[in-house]
């Protein structure tokens, strides 16, 4: 659910800066198959997610989803993992995430 929560987030994104095309790269491969219906939804819980994907997806001109392995996109699965603990009364606004990347392992650098 947390990456159905994170790919309406990124949609409703795109929608409001007027994207008409969308390439959307994803680490959940259930996700990426059942929006692409290549794969059945049989959990009654997730059904409601995929069908808000759905509709979202109709509001733009072209829409691909492409899988990549989580292994490949692990700070991708730490953003969407944080997005769906954030809560915000406006559903459409999200607060920003200041990131840092550093050219070193967190262990190696001191905290302040």
């Amino acid at each position: 659910m947390a990456e159905y929560d994170a790919c309406t987030l990124g949609l409703k994104m795109a929608i409001d800066m007027n994207i008409q095309e969308l390439l959307v790269i994803g680490d959940s491969d259930l996700l990426i198959h059942q929006v692409r219906e290549e794969w059945e939804t049989k959990n009654s819980k997730i059904l409601p997610y995929l069908h808000h994907v759905q509709e979202l997806r109709k509001m733009f001109t072209k829409t691909e989803f492409q899988y990549v392995p989580r292994i490949q996109n692990k700070f991708a699965d730490a953003l969407a993992n944080l997005s769906s603990m954030i809560q915000h009364l406006d559903k459409n606004f999200i607060d920003p995430i200041p990131v840092k990347i550093y050219d070193q392992p967190a262990y190696c650098a001191h905290v302040e």
